[in-house]
């Protein structure tokens, strides 16, 4: 006996896929879009780095060249993981908060390099540092987790349970 989906066991031919339909109803909460923004800001810090790498690399030395123009396409290749996430963010796709976090928790260690230099760099150090952990703790928060309609471990099974009972008594 085929049910309405199709098959015997129930199951449907439908694909589940994410579409800006499957996000939740509403304004976009602030503090997502303030996450969003800081991984933009600091994807667009790399690309400037990076841009400026190349332009320094080419205008100098043949024996400086190379290193820079290697380091410059290095940091404009990295500039490209927060720029998606903040995208993504802004999107409110689930998928971004991964990439986010990670490029969070990466900039961590090199905040903590630059406070440990004794130049220049000390005050870029604590800027990093500070947007790297606002960041993060705007990332986990409750209301971008809901936003982004991430779920709990066992509440997602708990919805589809819930779901199914609601479609039976129908």
């Amino acid at each position: 006996m085929r049910t309405a989906g199709g098959y015997p066991s129930g199951v449907s031919a439908e694909q589940n896929r994410t579409t800006p339909d499957d996000t939740p109803d509403g304004p976009r909460p602030g503090r997502l879009t303030a996450a969003a923004a800081l991984a933009a800001l600091e994807g667009a810090a790399l690309a400037v780095g990076g841009v400026a790498m190349l332009v320094v690399g080419v205008a100098g030395d043949a024996a400086d060249r190379q290193g820079a123009v290697t380091g410059g396409v290095t940091l404009l290749v990295l500039a490209l993981l927060p720029l998606l996430a903040a995208r993504g963010l802004f999107l409110r796709r689930a998928w971004s908060r991964g990439p986010a976090v990670i490029t969070q928790i990466l900039a961590l260690p090199v905040a903590y390099n630059l406070l440990q230099s004794d130049s220049v760099a000390i005050p870029g150090g604590i800027a990093l540092g500070v947007v790297a952990v606002a960041a993060l703790v705007l990332l986990v928060n409750a209301e971008t987790t809901r936003a982004l309609g991430i779920r709990a471990p066992g509440e997602r099974q708990d919805a589809k349970e819930r779901d199914t009972k609601e479609r039976d008594t129908k």
